[in-house]
């Protein structure tokens, strides 16, 4: 994957981590940077740590597909996915008027939806 166009359109964290594992990984590019080279390093550790270390593309692909009954933004999907909220308040300070445009039962659906596509798998539950 590469960023043709600059601040054209938005990146999960999913998307940035495979972005910064494939430049680590391929050590033919001479990077001249020691400061890309840092950052790469440090912001790969953190995004192993954060949800999107569970996501694959086809994870990605059903939640969005999931998503479309909620008739929610690109920016709210992309938080959904990138944050992986588990209450109700999560939902609220995701989702602009939430309780205007979301009634209980439709957060309770969109918990379900989030942990049935994004949730931890019962191998990392295991491990946990």
């Amino acid at each position: 994957m590469e960023v043709v166009k600059e601040c054209s359109a938005y990146l999960s964290n999913y998307e940035v981590l495979d972005i910064l594992q494939n430049i680590k990984a391929n050590k033919k590019q001479k990077i001249k940077q020691n400061q890309l080279a840092t950052i790469t390093y440090q912001t790969i550790r953190y995004l192993e740590e954060t949800p999107c270390k569970r996501q694959t593309p086809e994870k990605i692909r059903n939640f969005l597909k999931a998503m479309e009954p909620f008739k929610l933004t690109k920016c709210e999907k992309l938080t959904l996915l990138n944050v992986c909220p588990k209450t109700p308040l999560e939902i609220q300070l995701i989702v602009e008027d939430s309780e205007d445009r979301l009634n209980d039962e439709e957060v309770e659906s969109l918990l379900q939806v989030i942990a049935n596509y994004l949730g931890e798998d019962e191998q990392d539950e295991k491990d946990g």
